[in-house]
């Protein structure tokens, strides 16, 4: 089992230092997709960080940014495909193994728009980004979003028909338990989609806060199905007010390994 936190890579020596395994960055932050390769300076800052013997990169999520659509009548297949054939060449460089789709805005359903003919289009540029992976080794991982952020896929469930009918090996489910939570999801059914469970997202349905943080949250329950489904992948806290990474990593991974043992 491999803890990360979602962050910055400047954060990186901080990271491992807190006793941490690796930082999930920011798809935007670190591989811009957007930019050409004369312009981006995600490898060398990589190199930076592994040199002063920060956590390694494993993860990246906020893969498509919210001005290019993914759904909708205005989608620009073409420019999809280069973004993401850009994203995944760098990915590779800075050593990333899984790429997070969420990208909440990218592919929200424009009001009136055929949300069947939305998901065939999340399944099309699904497939895309796949083949994509495949050539440099990589995995994506789709995140259900709760309705507030998003309104398609807002299941474990509903993102697993996605995966299922995109039927490519480089393309998985995620399972985030703050959206799960929300969305009032039951664990037998999460224990369903373990099979195809890849990656993890965890924080405190309290103000999103971290793990441990407010005194609420018991994840044993959740970490009972994951650890019966044979899950032993990374799991990454997506959290807000994780500033202090020396102050509270150490705390926030030692409660997470304790709710993890007991589960």
């Amino acid at each position: 089992m491999k803890f990360g936190i979602c962050t910055s890579i400047a954060n990186a020596a901080a990271v491992k230092a807190a006793g941490w395994d690796y930082v999930e960055e920011n798809v935007q932050n670190l591989l811009q997709g957007t930019i050409p390769d004369s312009q981006w300076e995600g490898e060398h800052l990589s190199r930076q960080a592994n040199a002063g013997d920060g956590a390694p990169i494993l993860a990246a999520c906020c893969l498509v940014p919210g001005n290019m659509k993914i759904t909708g009548p205005d989608v620009d297949v073409e420019a999809l495909r280069g973004y993401m054939g850009n994203v995944c060449a760098r990915a590779r460089k800075v050593g990333i193994q899984k790429l997070v789709f969420g990208s909440g805005a990218a592919r929200n359903v424009p009001e009136g728009f055929d949300p069947a003919r939305a998901k065939q289009q999340i399944i099309e540029f699904a497939f895309m980004s796949a083949e994509w992976a495949a050539k440099d080794g990589l995995l994506i991982v789709a995140e259900h979003l709760n309705r507030k952020e998003c309104n398609i896929l807002n299941t474990v469930a509903e993102a697993e028909e996605i995966v299922k009918a995109v039927g490519h090996p480089n393309f998985r489910n995620l399972v985030d338990c703050y959206h799960f939570w929300l969305e009032k999801e039951s664990l037998a059914d999460l224990k369903k989609r373990m099979p195809l469970i890849a990656h993890v997202h965890v924080s405190d349905l309290e103000g999103r806060r971290p793990p441990g943080e407010t005194g609420t949250a018991d994840f044993r329950p959740f970490f009972r199905v994951l650890k019966e489904g044979g899950y032993n992948g990374t799991i990454s806290v997506e959290s807000l007010g994780f500033d202090d990474i020396a102050g509270m990593g150490p705390r926030v991974l030692a409660f997470l390994k304790t709710q993890w043992s007991q589960a």
